[in-house]
């Protein structure tokens, strides 16, 4: 049993160290018995939205990363909920999937039940109260946009449940890169080409400036009659051709010794067992 000390009175205000000692205390005792602290993991993506004059367009590249390793190259982020509501999903991958296919269960229950179509701030709503209740442990950085009957909206909404509804929104790794161009270029009731351009231009900034952000670039352009998801939109960043030959022959690298040892094993244990064929 781990006895880290911990104060008895309550701290009057101020910056607190207490968690320091208990922290040393628990990294000592998991080394006594071989373990080791588990450390924080980088993900990377860049997702962006912006509101235009005819509704609402989603942008996400397609680089799904394991720590240092690419672990996909064409993922798509780009989740439905309804037919008029769609989610940006950054952080933990697995999180934000599952995460959006409960919100598009619980979200069709509602319309069942109320008979209406679910409005955007509904989705955002389940989205902020689920995420709050794990209190950050549900790594998803979630951007949901839609049109419903009062016109455009577009959330963001944090692992930890904090929400805004913004006009133009970027999340994920390269969001600084993306947030750049979206802040320089943004115009209210912008029209279509325009906006599917700066929103573009915002997804490659992400993609060439951030290492966890790569490949391709996917949009999903959402308007009250109709929502059109295009996958690799663009492709910032192409594959190189190679030109030169890694092949050798053989006998290039020279054997400088060779030897070979028989392995000594021991039976243990032998069971044969026949097959019943009648």
């Amino acid at each position: 049993m781990l006895r880290c000390g911990a104060p008895t009175h309550p701290r009057a205000g101020g910056f607190g160290f207490e968690n320091c000692q208990r922290n040393e205390c628990l990294e000592k005792e998991l080394s006594q018995q071989g373990l080791k602290v588990p450390k924080a993991r980088k993900t990377g993506t860049t997702i962006a939205g912006l509101v235009f004059k005819d509704g609402v367009i989603l942008g996400a590249d397609t680089r799904a990363t394991d720590d240092m390793v690419v672990a996909d190259k064409n993922c798509l982020k780009i989740h439905p909920i309804t037919s008029r509501i769609y989610c940006c999903g950054a952080g933990v991958a697995a999180d934000a999937e599952a995460t959006t296919q409960l919100l598009s269960s619980n979200l069709q229950l509602h319309a069942l039940s109320t008979g209406r179509e679910p409005r955007v701030v509904t989705a955002c709503r389940m989205l902020k109260q689920m995420l709050f209740r794990y209190k950050g442990h549900i790594g998803a950085s979630l951007i949901v946009g839609g049109v419903d009957c009062r016109g455009p909206h577009l959330y963001t909404v944090h692992p930890h449940g904090s929400t805004d509804k913004l006009p133009f929104v970027s999340m994920g790794s390269g969001a600084g890169a993306a947030m750049s161009i979206l802040e320089d270029r943004f115009k209210p009731n912008m029209e279509l080409n325009t906006a599917l351009d700066l929103l573009r231009d915002s997804i490659k900034a992400g993609i060439l400036c951030d290492l966890g952000s790569g490949s391709n670039v996917d949009v999903c352009i959402i308007t009250k009659e109709k929502v059109e998801l295009v996958r690799s939109y663009d492709q910032p960043v192409e594959r190189g051709e190679r030109h030169g030959s890694y092949r050798y022959q053989k006998g290039t690298t020279t054997v400088l010794a060779q030897s070979v040892k028989p392995l000594e094993l021991e039976l243990v244990e032998e069971n044969v067992q026949t097959m019943d064929t009648e």
